[in-house]
């Protein structure tokens, strides 16, 4: 049964995007995991996966065991990797949906151990540094992949991740040369895994040196970057729309919104736009967000309410039914995520994640 939809609030995804983006980010010699947790960073996990796969992409990653379950149930037979430990119980559900384990402690080990027939691969994570999770200190690597194997495992790869790669590059060398060292150590040890992986977007984008044999971009690949000036040559895919539901004239010195804290400085034309924070438009962006309309920058006035904001359109001839672009492109001008972020005192991916599940997606380059 198709659904049925009134609200002009919508999400749109150019997928094409998403392949242009997973070809941009894979390098020659290393292979690309497409990082689809959070439902795509809220674009949409399973129409991202395949665009993402059929742009070069040869893994999804996921931080959520229903996440892989997910994009097995669409039918995607990549190679998935579970990003932190399957919770307890979960352990028989993911390995017979074929989701990589990622493993880091005596008790993941333990549990994956107590189902698992032998012959699954997992991929280790060691903590250079992030300190959230992964074998710490590093060194205990060599120890840690004994017991991997005497569990029956098979060391598929070895990962970690970096902290500050989108703009600190000490901080990154000082992870990768612990990264190495731990590399070089269990190497000694007689484990070589197949899959090396430590470069998120930042490291895709800023530090070749991280690349290795595998490479992990998320945010990036959405064609967002991992810090506002970063991500040129990638291509933004998701354009988040609404409409003109109400339009008045207001006087000067006329108030509006939830506790009247913005005053009109001179005449005004306000529109009403049926969005709000239960969509996951900031509240924190209240008097201080622009959005797009006929092409113009007008300014969200007042308090971001639950369902509906309201805007200062100045003199702009503006009408109900008039598209309102919250983010992506109008006409020669752009709002982009970072920007919404930076006047919610927040960051783009937290802008594109909580984007809430009322606002239907829709997309564009959906292939055959």
């Amino acid at each position: 049964m198709t659904e049925t939809r009134f609200r002009p609030t919508t999400v749109e995804v150019d997928l094409d995007a998403v392949r242009h983006n997973a070809a941009a980010l894979k390098p020659e010699d290393a292979e690309l995991m497409a990082v689809v947790k959070a439902n795509g960073y809220g674009h949409g996990a399973v129409p991202v996966a395949r665009a993402a796969l059929e742009g070069g992409a040869t893994w999804c990653g996921v931080a959520l065991v229903e996440e892989g379950l997910e994009l097995r149930t669409a039918g995607i037979e990549a190679p998935i990797l579970v990003l932190s430990e399957f919770p307890p119980g979960a352990e028989a559900v993911a390995l017979a949906h074929r989701l990589t384990p990622s493993v880091y402690s005596k008790e993941g080990l333990a549990r994956l151990a107590a189902v698992a027939r032998g012959g699954v691969g997992v991929h280790v994570k060691v903590d250079t540094g992030m300190h959230r999770v992964g074998v710490w200190p590093p060194e205990d690597l060599p120890a840690f992949l004994t017991e991997v194997g005497a569990a029956g495992f098979e060391v598929e790869g070895i990962w970690t991740h970096l902290a500050k790669s989108e703009d600190d590059a000490g901080a990154t060398a000082r992870q990768l040369a612990a990264y190495d060292a731990a590399l070089d150590a269990a190497k000694a040890a007689g484990f070589v895994p197949g899959l090396r992986h430590a470069a998120n977007s930042g490291g895709v984008l800023r530090h070749p040196e991280s690349r290795y044999d595998l490479v992990r971009p998320g945010i990036a690949l959405y064609g967002i970057g991992p810090a506002a000036e970063e991500g040129q040559g990638l291509e933004p895919a998701l354009t988040w729309r609404s409409a003109v539901a109400f339009a008045r004239p207001l006087a000067e010195g006329e108030r509006v919104s939830y506790g009247l804290r913005y005053e009109l400085d001179r005449d005004a034309v306000v529109a009403t736009v049926p969005v709000g924070y239960a969509d996951g438009y900031p509240r924190a962006a209240s008097s201080r967000a622009d959005v797009l309309i006929r092409g113009r920058r007008c300014r969200v006035a007042g308090s971001v309410t639950m369902d509906q904001l309201i805007v200062d359109c100045s003199d702009l001839d503006v009408a109900a039914g008039d598209e309102v672009v919250l983010i992506g492109r109008q006409g020669d001008d752009e709002i982009s995520a970072w920007e919404l972020a930076a006047n919610a005192d927040t960051i783009a991916y937290e802008i594109v994640t909580r984007i809430g599940e009322r606002v239907p997606r829709t997309y564009r380059g959906v292939s055959s």
